[in-house]
């Protein structure tokens, strides 16, 4: 099965996060890594999996990396029908808008028709885990996820 993280990033943290989540996948799966900004979403592909991995940034926003994604969805308005995916927010419960730009990210790809895998996992950095504490454990039952799933589907 292939595999693509995507993430959404400001200061880097999600991206830190991506590239360990997909070193510590590759060993048993073809993995592809990549920025968000650099993702047209023309290219999805119904024969793989998208784990995200998205930070907040400002107000509840999406962070900088992802904002032109974003933009290109609204403009290109793809139908996702057959894209499944999973989504790993990053934030800080100390604000009120908490890893609201992961839960943006996910509505957006709901709108376009993408199928969500599982909750949306969140990691608070005020908290006592580190985000890889709870992301490898995440996106490995993810994956597990996909592939009974995408294999129903075939």
């Amino acid at each position: 099965m292939k595999i693509t993280l995507l993430y959404g990033t400001e200061t880097g943290n999600a991206e830190m996060l991506a590239d360990d989540i997909q070193a510590e996948l590759e060993d048993a799966h073809e993995v592809a890594c990549g920025n968000l900004e650099d993702f047209a979403p023309a290219d999805f592909d119904s024969d793989c999996f998208y784990l995200l991995v998205c930070s907040t940034y400002g107000d509840g926003d999406l962070p900088a990396s992802a904002q032109p994604f974003a933009e290109a969805m609204a403009d290109e308005t793809p139908d996702l029908n057959g894209v499944y995916f999973a989504i790993f927010g990053l934030g800080d419960r100390e604000y009120d808008t908490f890893a609201q730009g992961s839960e943006k990210l996910a509505a957006l790809m709901a709108a376009h028709g993408a199928s969500q895998l599982g909750d949306r996992i969140i990691h608070d950095a005020s908290g006592d885990d580190l985000a890889e504490d709870l992301a490898f454990p995440w996106a490995q039952a993810m994956v597990e996820l996909a592939q009974k799933r995408l294999s129903q589907a075939a």
